[in-house]
């Protein structure tokens, strides 16, 4: 996939997560966290498998309010504190829809996180603009917020 930031290939949003970063991360890089916030709401996901390390994949399924399932996988490239990057897709043995980068920023207020979605063409990213990714964006970052409250020490 393509390295570039074109803006008109990429979507981009962010929260300010009242967390400490560490905590942030491990909810992160652990299913037992991440299939209880991950996705926007209604959504219940379910992890198959996960190999949280470079070059490690996470199977998993989300199952929709309507009832359908919707099966993902996302493969690591990069894992630090502060930036986990992936290519994020479909079926497996079907191409990355896209690559994702979060990058976690300590604040004095939490832990400022932002999720890049880059494409490898304006029309794939405005495809899944129309489907709601503005609104899931929201979503799912509101729920791991709200999870990190839950859970929070």
């Amino acid at each position: 996939m393509s390295a570039e930031l074109d803006p008109a290939k990429i979507f981009r949003f962010e929260r300010l997560l009242k967390a400490p970063r560490a905590l942030v991360f491990e909810a992160l890089s652990d299913p037992a966290h991440l299939d209880r916030w991950w996705g926007p709401d209604g959504f219940v996901n379910e992890t198959h498998a996960m190999d949280f390390s470079v070059g490690g994949l996470w199977r998993y399924t989300m199952h929709g309010p309507d009832g359908k399932d919707w099966p993902n996988w996302i493969r690591y490239h990069e894992i630090t504190p502060g930036r986990i990057s992936y290519e994020h897709g479909g079926e497996i043995g079907e191409p990355a829809h896209f690559r994702g980068i979060i990058d976690l920023d300590e604040t004095e207020d939490g832990t400022l996180m932002t999720m890049t979605l880059v494409f490898e063409t304006s029309e794939a990213r405005d495809a899944t603009l129309k489907h709601g990714a503005e609104d899931g964006g929201r979503q799912t970052l509101a729920k791991f917020d709200a999870y990190l409250q839950r859970i929070k020490p």
